[in-house]
């Protein structure tokens, strides 16, 4: 039996790794950042919420909450749950922002980086064809350099767009930094928190962040087609409405079917004053919803810090031994995010193979690799990646 690397952090035994929450599997799955396995509660919660919608007598007593998720999540980011409102999605909450802010509008200046997510890419691309004056900060040693943040805000500056953590590489942008520098200017910042929520501490009042989104498929442990959207309470009433959502509307009377009290228009109603209110659209996944509630409550039992510590074990090592194999890190290594990133000239052409053969699990680009361990991994899945690994 081979040797560990480094020895675990001081984290209770009966809770890291928790590999007993998750199905038993024979793959070392170093993707978490991609798409997190589904826990064993989870689905047990999925498959409850599905036994009523199959009307299951024996289920007939289940009713879905949906408010719970949201006020767990606002929790978990310090948030207020009236600041929280569901969304498909990272990329329709910020897409959402940016319609809210009046954008794309002639002029207007945005500042964003090249290490944001890379879905996003086109987004200022497209703001700048349409008439707004993008500036695209680079990375230098893998780090979006606060210097550079302060040089590119101006007055006349709009938004900063940015990924708390980055997707390419886990840097962690200094948001308060951020924030203090745009809020001076008379700009808004939006993060995305995707490679955030649920891995690494967030507060969202201290740091001063205006808006922010996450899908939940990643860290959060939910699953494609529902998020949250974060907007800092007193900017409601300042945002542009483009949201005509029912599900963001507080009181709803019509005029029109049979036994209706009669009215000048067709319908009287008006809109919740919260998040929801301004942003939420129709129906959104209620199965998700369910696995959520049971999914963010586990991340709070086991306490977003604790779920860093452990996977800073395995990360450690991981940004040791790389370089010592021959691989260039683009992972500064200050950070302390679940994403360690190596660059490798075709990369899927020389690791696709081996890594299906270890059953090792990572991301695998053109020309770079990168892994995410979460709570469910050990010492053992980062040595199997390793041993694994062909030399540079």
């Amino acid at each position: 039996m081979a040797m560990p690397l480094i020895a675990r952090a001081d984290v209770p035994a009966a809770t890291f790794p928790a590999r007993r929450d998750f199905a038993p599997t024979d793959i070392a799955y170093l993707d978490n950042g991609s798409q997190h396995p589904v826990s064993l509660g989870a689905k047990a919660a999925i498959d409850a919420y599905f036994a009523k919608r199959t009307l299951d007598p024996a289920a007939q007593g289940y009713a879905l909450d949906e408010a719970g998720p949201i006020a767990k999540f606002a929790q978990l980011i310090n948030a207020e749950p009236g600041e929280i409102s569901y969304v498909q999605s990272t990329t329709a909450g910020e897409q959402m922002i940016l319609r809210a802010l009046g954008l794309p509008d002639e002029g207007a200046h945005i500042v964003t980086d090249t290490l944001h997510f890379f879905g996003s890419l086109p987004l200022y691309e497209e703001m700048a064809k349409q008439g707004c004056e993008v500036t695209w900060l680079r990375p230098v040693d893998g780090r979006i350099r606060i210097e550079d943040m302060k040089a590119a805000v101006r007055k006349g500056t709009k938004l900063v767009a940015l990924s708390l953590v980055s997707t390419v590489n886990g840097f962690e942008h200094d948001l308060k930094a951020v924030c203090d520098i745009a809020h001076a200017a008379g700009a808004f910042v939006y993060a995305d928190i995707v490679h955030a929520a649920g891995c690494v501490p967030i507060d969202v009042k201290a740091s001063g962040v205006d808006f922010a989104a996450a899908s939940t498929y990643k860290w959060l442990m939910g699953d494609f087609g529902l998020g949250f959207l974060y907007v800092r309470g007193d900017l409601l009433p300042r945002l542009k409405r483009t949201n005509y959502g029912y599900y963001g509307i507080g009181s709803f009377q019509t005029h029109i079917y049979p036994y209706d009290t009669p009215g000048d228009s067709v319908a009287d109603y008006s809109f919740r004053p919260d998040a929801a209110g301004a942003f939420a659209l129709g129906t959104h996944s209620h199965a998700v919803i369910a696995q959520l509630d049971h999914s963010l409550a586990y991340i709070a039992r086991l306490g977003v810090p604790a779920i860093q510590a452990h996977a800073q074990t395995m990360i450690e090592v991981l940004k040791k031994e790389l370089p010592r194999r021959g691989y260039s890190v683009m992972t500064p290594p200050e950070a302390r995010t679940p994403i360690v990133t190596a660059v490798l000239q075709d990369a899927r052409t020389k690791l696709s193979a081996p890594m299906k053969a270890a059953k090792v699990k990572l991301t695998i680009s053109a020309n770079r690799f990168r892994l995410t361990p979460s709570v469910q991994n050990d010492m053992a899945d980062v040595e199997r990646f390793l041993a694994a690994l062909p030399k540079a």
